[in-house]
């Protein structure tokens, strides 16, 4: 293995091990419930666009209408979430987080908010620039290509 190869394996090991850390205590809380990060992302992301469909969910979270049934399913009937009839096409569902549902989004999510606050706050703004341009990058990468 080249210099060049273990530098991208630090990357990875990197990500790896600082994703880990990110969500081991959202992922606790979820798993109290019998939650895992589908559920988390899909408190996350209703909350971010409030009376989305589930079809925009679906977009947003790029998964398939079968890996979200269950989950979305699940959080509405333990009081998370709610789902009203569209005011214009009786066929579509409009999600929103209902109180309960926006407590425990705030509290995973909150958590993950604080550890990037201090990892920022110490590395100055030049860091999470490049960090968000990474990331971004990253992402868009993903949508060029599918991979």
């Amino acid at each position: 293995m080249n210099e060049r190869q273990q530098q991208l394996n630090q990357a990875l090991e990197a990500m790896f091990f600082g994703f880990k850390t990110l969500v081991k205590k959202p992922d606790e809380d979820l798993a109290r419930l019998g939650y895992t990060h589908i559920h988390h992302r899909i408190l996350y992301f209703v909350g971010r666009n409030a009376d989305c469909s589930v079809n925009e969910l679906l977009n947003i979270l790029e998964v398939s209408k079968q890996y979200l049934n269950r989950p979305l399913k699940r959080l509405q009937q333990d009081g998370y979430i709610s789902s009203r009839i569209d005011s214009k096409d009786r066929r579509i569902r409009r999600l929103r987080l209902t109180q309960r549902g926006e407590q425990f989004e705030q509290k995973l999510s909150s958590q993950q908010r604080e550890r990037f606050a201090r990892v920022f706050q110490q590395l100055g703004p030049q860091a999470e620039q490049h960090w968000r341009e990474v990331m971004q990058m990253l992402a868009e990468e993903e949508a060029e290509t599918g991979d």
